[in-house]
């Protein structure tokens, strides 16, 4: 009887030894695609991998670059589908576009893209069924350029480089040749196939333009350098809408921080993954909605392009570097 007793608390205790060991927590199969490297880029993947932190869960994550190249973009996409991940993290239009097309059966969040209704990415903002939702930074074009035009009242004619064969680049354009036209200033255009033409196209502009803007391009953005090294030579005063690519030469941007863009994608995600809920249940965002704008500007960039910028303009400004 007692060693009855015995065996029967030994089996009691190795049954509550297993029973207070913990699960071991599931490791997710994260794919990322993105367009090109620039530093807005890397900001969205480090804010949506923070979030996922925050949310408990556990990832592993597959860095994928297309370089520019939508058959790139396309591969990586069909990598990510033969390899089943758990999800996929699109970044930027044309990667996105090839994920959604590609991948049907696999969550999709998608970020840092101007219109997905229109890159045809979801039917509607709202939830819009299927396997695919996100965040989008369509850019508050019109809030930059009335800025701009203060900043530079004399600017009458302003140059422009974008890639035409990126939807999102071609959306953006037609925002700023809107707003530009309201306020009776010209836009000078210049498209590039690949990141190579930015700086023969920077150059083309010298003489012809009073200023230049660059919109939501990946990849001028990517080759930022060369427009930069341009305008610093040609006294062309330089603007743009990404707060991070004024430390790369430009003298001011009334832009999204792209960590927050990319923290809310994560958000989304850590309800799909954690919380079971389809990607077409969650309706898409709007970056313009997360308080993440903020101004920047570089006095010293503006000496080097021949530009004194007003005392009232440095109050309003987030960060001012010296």
């Amino acid at each position: 009887m007692k060693k009855q007793l015995g065996i029967a608390f030994m089996l009691l205790l190795a049954v509550g030894l297993v029973a207070s060991v913990p699960a071991t927590a599931k490791v997710y199969k994260i794919g990322v695609t993105v367009i090109v490297s620039h530093p807005a880029l890397e900001a969205d993947q480090k804010g949506f991998e923070k979030a996922l932190k925050e949310a408990g869960i556990e990832a592993e994550y597959d860095y994928q670059n297309a370089q520019g190249e939508m058959s790139n973009a396309q591969a990586i996409a069909q990598k990510f589908a033969d390899d089943k991940v758990d999800l996929v993290h699109a970044i930027a239009t044309p990667t996105a576009q090839a994920a959604c097309k590609v991948i049907k059966n696999i969550p999709v969040v998608y970020s840092s893209v101007t219109d997905p209704v229109d890159a045809g990415l979801v039917k509607t903002m709202d939830a819009a069924g299927g396997n695919v939702t996100g965040v989008s930074d369509a850019w508050p074009i019109e809030r930059q350029i009335e800025l701009y035009h203060e900043m530079l009242p004399k600017a009458k004619k302003w140059g422009t480089i974008y890639n035409a064969g990126d939807a999102n680049s071609v959306k953006s354009i037609g925002w700023t040749r809107e707003a530009m036209k309201k306020r009776g200033l010209e836009l000078i255009e210049v498209t590039i196939a690949n990141s190579s033409e930015v700086y023969t196209a920077a150059q083309s502009l010298v003489g012809r333009v009073d200023a230049l803007y660059i919109t939501s391009d990946n990849m001028v953005a990517s080759a930022l350098g060369s427009v930069t090294k341009v305008c610093n030579a040609d006294k062309i005063p330089f603007f743009v809408g990404n707060t991070d690519q004024v430390a790369l030469g430009a003298i001011t941007a009334l832009g999204f921080n792209y960590f927050k863009v990319g923290y809310s994608a994560g958000k989304i995600a850590a309800q799909i993954l954690k919380d079971g809920k389809k990607p077409g249940m969650l309706p898409s965002v709007l970056a313009k909605k997360l308080d993440a704008l903020a101004l920047h500007i570089s006095l010293k960039n503006a000496k080097k392009q021949g530009v004194e910028i007003l005392q009232k303009f440095i109050d309003k400004a987030d960060r001012v570097e010296k």
